[in-house]
């Protein structure tokens, strides 16, 4: 008589085991809510920066002539940062008993996003107003690289909370 292979029946018990497991409430408490509350406000960081970035900024260009689409974007990227910068100082105080790394991303978009509201920003604006497009250029494609790292890391953010 051969013996039996373990491989299969091992296979039936950890698929049985995690069946169970897809069945029974998950835990809730403080720590929970905290972390449910700390993805919902770092997805909407997320999806604000996302919309403004590629719909928002793009569609005025598309609907507007540039000689007014340019001065509109010029007054809402104020709002912009203090909305970047709000929703990552209050997701670091979601985050900061839970996940330190997720509270230190959240940190420094904080900080790049306040930078670039009272630093670049101004900066750019003056390049536009003196006509000086190759300054432009490169500041506007700074700005472009620290709006894409604020979005890549409260991605990383949310994927860290909820794993």
């Amino acid at each position: 008589m051969r013996p039996k292979a373990a491989w299969p029946r091992r296979i039936k018990v950890e698929m049985q085991t995690s069946a169970a497991r897809m069945g029974e409430p998950k835990p809730s408490g403080p720590l929970t809510m905290l972390s449910q509350a700390a993805i919902l406000l770092t997805a909407l960081l997320f999806g604000g920066m996302v919309l403004y970035s590629f719909g928002f900024a793009s569609f005025l260009f598309s609907a507007l002539p540039a000689d007014a689409a340019g001065p509109l974007l010029r007054r809402a990227f104020p709002h912009f940062y203090v909305f970047v910068v709000g929703c990552a100082l209050a997701g670091v105080a979601l985050t900061a008993s839970i996940d330190r790394t997720s509270a230190l991303i959240l940190g420094l978009i904080a900080l790049t996003a306040l930078l670039a509201r009272q630093v670049l920003m101004p900066a750019i604006n003056a390049a536009t107003d003196a006509g000086n497009r190759r300054r432009f250029g490169v500041l506007h494609t700074g700005s472009v690289l620290v709006t894409l790292a604020h979005i890549a890391g409260s991605a990383a953010v949310i994927l860290r909370l909820s794993a």
